[in-house]
């Protein structure tokens, strides 16, 4: 990778290269635990971490809410002519931030590249133009595209949804713009694309058709699977569950709902679930909770790295900073194998009266330090063995014996009841889960960093 990246104006002219200086630093503008090149287990931080940037939050957001309007004055949009223009000095501002940073990877909406013109064909042709440019880029800085997507929720015409849209002709335009954006993808070297279905639910089921609604959705995601099977595509496809907002209810509700949907469906061969913190939150889940069902089933992918704020109930989008929350989140990535095509993209952003350009340095630094050091205390976990062991002991009745033929599918109901009523009930079941004892275990782990 270049040292860093910088078009023809310095959009961060005040910041160089961010370095590793350690724990003890005190310099907000340097990783305390995040060290690239440092060997975790068998792999390098970068490589177990595959931090992306995400476009949107980081070079698209202005600080708009609905209760006011835009606080954050980006020059790369003050000194553009035309969209186009802008979209330009955008693109050389987010290569410039990221090689700063030292991510690898970064993740795109096709509206976030590029504006929208006023005809599919207008809007497809502005896109390319700037793929051809972010191709350049991405060369020249050393940087590859994590995943691509479409933005299939913010014009008024998805306001009803995009593949689950009532409108038959909302659908076919939603489909030349997922087109596009596959095709971005491909020419880009994306590992992966994203389904987010931001308006794919109702409102209101008393004019809502859901199972045409669903069986549609599933019809969208198939044809755009094969698709780009079609055009060379090799990456893997993504579902990001999330269960309301901007919908009262979304059809990708949760991991469990969606792996229910993608086996319905007969998707789960081609589909992965890219997981956010925040999401899981509004689900009434932990974060950990919905990586580690995603990987009992085999579907986990990829990692949309954020956090939510547990006094409001919406998406608050902040950067991640619980030690204990990326440990457990780096735990199940580790015991599912870590990522293939995945990662851990920054669906973040900085709040609305962080006004300082460091502060999208800052906070990206302090999220990246957050899952370094998850990172560190997962695998301390598993190589110290202690809570693993108690886990595996814990379920040990089921490795020999009767306990192993139900544990394999060879009993029967009446066979299994036989064996219940003669042994009786004794103490059977009487066993402490030690609950205590693990978490004061992992504290230890924690204020080991």
């Amino acid at each position: 990778m270049a040292d860093y990246y910088v078009g023809e104006k310095e959009y961060f002219p005040k910041i160089t290269k961010i370095k590793y200086e350690g724990p003890k630093s005190d310099n907000p503008l340097a990783f305390k635990y995040y060290d690239a090149e440092k060997k975790v287990g068998k792999k390098k931080m970068k490589d177990h971490l595959r931090f992306a940037i995400a476009y949107w939050h980081s070079f698209c957001a202005d600080g708009t809410d609905p209760f006011g309007s835009a606080t954050h004055a980006h020059p790369w949009i003050a000194d553009a002519k035309t969209p186009m223009e802008a979209a330009g000095h955008k693109m050389d501002a987010a290569f410039e931030f990221i090689t700063k940073l030292g991510a690898e990877f970064y993740c795109f909406h096709d509206r976030d590249m590029a504006p929208e013109g006023a005809s599919p064909f207008e809007s497809e042709k502005n896109l390319f133009a700037m793929v051809a440019r972010a191709k350049k880029l991405q060369k020249a800085a050393g940087v590859k595209l994590l995943w691509g997507t479409s933005n299939l929720f913010s014009h008024p015409r998805y306001m009803n949804g995009a593949a689950t849209n009532p409108e038959f002709g909302v659908v076919a335009l939603a489909a030349a713009q997922v087109k596009a954006a596959i095709d971005a993808t491909i020419e880009l070297g994306g590992l992966g694309y994203t389904f987010w279905g931001g308006r794919e639910g109702y409102m209101s089921l008393i004019n809502t058709d859901l199972k045409k609604e669903k069986d549609h959705l599933a019809c969208f995601l198939s044809i755009a699977c094969d698709y780009a099977r079609k055009q060379g595509f090799k990456g893997t496809f993504y579902i990001e569950p999330k269960p309301m907002e901007p919908t009262k209810h979304q059809y990708d509700f949760d991991t469990e709902t969606v792996i229910g949907f993608l086996r319905h469906y007969g998707l789960d061969k081609d589909f992965r679930l890219n997981i956010e913190a925040n999401h899981a939150e509004l689900a009434g889940h932990e974060f950990a909770h919905e990586l580690e069902t995603a990987a009992a089933a085999g579907l986990f992918g990829s990692v949309d790295a954020n956090r939510g704020d547990a006094q409001n109930g919406w998406d608050t989008d902040q950067f991640p900073n619980s030690y204990y929350e990326t440990a457990l989140a780096m735990y199940a990535i580790l015991k599912a194998g870590g990522f293939t095509t995945g990662g851990l993209n920054f669906d973040a952003k900085i709040r609305r009266n962080s006004i300082d350009p460091a502060d999208l340095f800052i906070a990206h630094i302090g999220g990246m330090d957050a899952f370094a050091a998850g990172l560190e205390i997962a695998q301390r976990i598993i190589n110290d063995g202690r809570i693993p062991g108690f886990v595996k002991k814990r379920y040990v009745s089921f490795n020999t014996g009767n306990g192993a033929k139900f544990d394999k599918g060879e009993l029967s109901l009446e066979q299994l009841a036989k064996i219940g009523f003669d042994a009786g009930y004794g103490k059977t079941g009487i066993t402490s889960g030690k609950q205590e004892y693990l978490e004061n275990i992992l504290n230890q782990y924690l204020l080991g960093l």
